[in-house]
């Protein structure tokens, strides 16, 4: 109770802060990445929250995030569609460029998306890192969040096929296994390879994220994930089965983890980190 006690306080502030002019000397927190960080609708009471939409409610003072997530993208469409050269051209010295992508760079049957890891998908994390970094700002990689994946014994032997392989399953839903097996393959290491190579930070969501959903077990980690029984809500009548995207409280808690490991990784932004949150996993 007292962590969402801190939580709706601080979401209340946060709605307040950003009605006023920001402050000249404000840090900005951009966001790159795919609809798991990105901004979601809030109408006809839509249930999804990408993660970086959440961040602001974890951050006090003279800070901002400008979430340039958006759903469907990957490293290359990001930058094919220019929207890396319109965040580019907002960076200023001083701010933190958060990159996340690894989904949609996995899909194989869409070229204007698919990168390879080891070769296009690194190209174009160094791009990123590298024109960051041109602009005085700081540049942080992260690796995709994990996939909610709990596969019976009889589905092991396509357990830990990309995202573009998995079964889309409406209604009703296989019975589940017990160990979380992920999806990403090589796609994790990317991030963590090219910022070993360029000196810059790295945070393993996809690690921090199975161990949160692993704890949780198939059951209850279903309350992370869009798991909407039919009728419920007006945005999806029918229901939804999707254990990708997540839900308000999933991307509160994958918010946490992130701010969390911000605040240990990053001592440069932790006083921008509401105390009470930050301690609350010390």
């Amino acid at each position: 109770m007292r962590l969402l006690a801190s939580i709706l306080l601080a979401s209340c502030m946060t709605a307040l802060s950003l009605t006023a002019t920001e402050p000249t000397d404000t840090v900005t927190v951009f966001m790159i990445g795919d609809s798991t960080m990105a901004n979601k609708p809030l109408t006809k009471e839509n249930q999804e929250r990408g993660w970086g939409q959440m961040l602001p409610v974890y951050l006090q003072g003279k800070i901002k995030v400008d979430n340039h997530a958006v759903n469907g993208r990957s490293s290359k469409s990001f930058i094919d569609e220019g929207r890396w050269d319109k965040v580019m051209s907002l960076i200023r010295p001083g701010d933190y460029v958060i990159i996340q992508f690894g989904h949609n760079d996995e899909k194989v049957k869409s070229p204007d998306r698919y990168t390879v890891p080891g070769g296009s998908f690194d190209d174009n994390l160094r791009r990123f890192v590298n024109d960051t970094r041109s602009k005085g700002a700081t540049p942080v990689l992260m690796n995709s969040i994990v996939r909610r994946n709990f596969p019976p014994q009889s589905m092991l032997d396509v357990a830990s096929e990309s995202d573009d392989k998995q079964k889309e399953w409406k209604g009703s839903y296989p019975e589940e296994g017990v160990i979380l097996v992920d999806t990403h393959g090589a796609y994790l290491d990317s991030p963590r390879n090219v910022a070993k190579e360029t000196g810059v930070t790295f945070i393993d969501m996809n690690k921090l994220t199975h161990e949160l959903v692993q704890s949780l077990g198939a059951g209850n980690s279903r309350d992370l994930f869009m798991w909407i029984p039919a009728g419920t809500y007006e945005f999806c009548p029918k229901g939804k089965i999707d254990n990708t995207h997540l839900t308000v409280i999933g991307g509160l808690m994958v918010s946490r983890l992130a701010v969390n490991a911000i605040a240990r990784q990053i001592p440069e932004l932790r006083r921008y980190i509401r105390p009470e949150i930050y301690n609350l996993n010390r």
